[in-house]
């Protein structure tokens, strides 16, 4: 007989799995690609429903009870569904208590607001509707920037920075499951994780 936990991994209520970003060693050129620095960290899906807030990693893992700053902060926010890296300056601290306790989010994407579903709508639209939503946010929820055009391109990752960038194109929907041809990660060869 299987576990309430092994059967939440495979898909819990209310989570959408999501897409994975094709790997690249170079990142897009041309119009029509948003950039940003992806930060080190777990992979996060956030559902409030209600008082009920859900954090789950890209496999499923429910994180709530760990990452208490993020699901208070998620608490006051108007919308449901955002996916988003969480950041901490050190990724293996995530696994502690301390450390996964105080962790911040970087969201990237809306999925939805309320009942309305967005995944219908351009990722520049989605991202112009988080960064509304998440202005005044507690300290535990950041908007991810992003850059676009050459400027970005030429643009260096740090080591410090970031572990990767990652481009988008502007006119994508959000996908689900799978890699996404419309989402590449270029690592960074100088970072090194702590």
């Amino acid at each position: 007989m299987r576990s309430p936990l092994a059967r939440d991994r495979r898909q819990p209520p209310g989570f959408i799995r999501p897409a994975r970003p094709v790997l690249s060693a170079v990142v897009p050129t041309g119009d029509g690609w948003l950039h940003e620095l992806k930060h080190d960290g777990f992979r996060i899906i956030v559902h409030r429903d209600g008082d009920d807030v859900r954090l789950w990693s890209r496999n499923g893992r429910f994180w709530s009870v760990e990452f208490v700053a993020i699901t208070a902060a998620v608490m006051a926010l108007p919308f449901a569904r955002i996916e988003a890296w969480k950041a901490c300056p050190d990724f293996h601290a995530l696994l502690g208590r301390s450390a996964a306790a105080t962790a911040c989010l970087y969201a990237f994407d809306l999925l939805h607001v309320g009942r309305d579903d967005l995944r219908r709508l351009e990722l520049v639209e989605r991202r112009a509707l988080l960064r509304k939503y998440l202005r005044g946010a507690e300290p535990a929820l950041l908007y991810s920037e992003h850059m676009e055009g050459t400027r970005a391109r030429r643009c260096s990752v740090t080591p410090a920075a970031s572990d990767s960038k990652a481009s988008c194109r502007s006119a994508s929907r959000a996908a689900t499951g799978g890699r996404c041809l419309s989402w590449v990660k270029v690592k960074n060869p100088g970072y090194e994780r702590r």
